[in-house]
């Protein structure tokens, strides 16, 4: 079944928000600064690749400059990449066949807002 919903997943915008992802990332992957921006853009772009059967964990060893990356990618990026998963759950939870595809993308808002300091993990 994850792997039907995961198909379906990338018919109804996943491959945009990877393509994004992706984009994003490697353009923060050609500066040194942006470095660990662009490695957690691409590890979205993993995530949203095949979000279900997956899910986030929040890592417990990470420091204090992966909390003042966090806050520069919220207020810089994080915000409007959240808006777009949100946008993008909510109309594809207007039907009843889109609402696990809409539950997916919602899943994905919270990374997006904020993705240092956290892994990816199979559930």
């Amino acid at each position: 079944m994850r792997v039907l919903l995961n198909l379906i997943w990338l018919i109804f915008g996943g491959v945009l928000f990877v393509l994004v992802y992706g984009l994003i990332g490697l353009i923060l992957c050609a500066l040194v600064i942006t470095l660990p921006f662009g490695i957690a853009c691409l590890r979205i772009a993993n995530y949203a690749l095949w979000p279900f059967g997956r899910t986030i964990e929040i890592r417990r060893d990470a420091g204090i400059a992966s909390l003042i990356g966090a806050v520069l990618w919220a207020v810089l990026a994080g915000w409007w990449l959240a808006v777009a998963h949100v946008v993008h759950g909510v109309a594809l939870c207007l039907t009843i066949i889109g609402i696990p595809l809409g539950l997916a993308s919602f899943k994905l808002a919270p990374i997006s807002l904020l993705p240092l300091g956290v892994r990816i993990v199979d559930t």
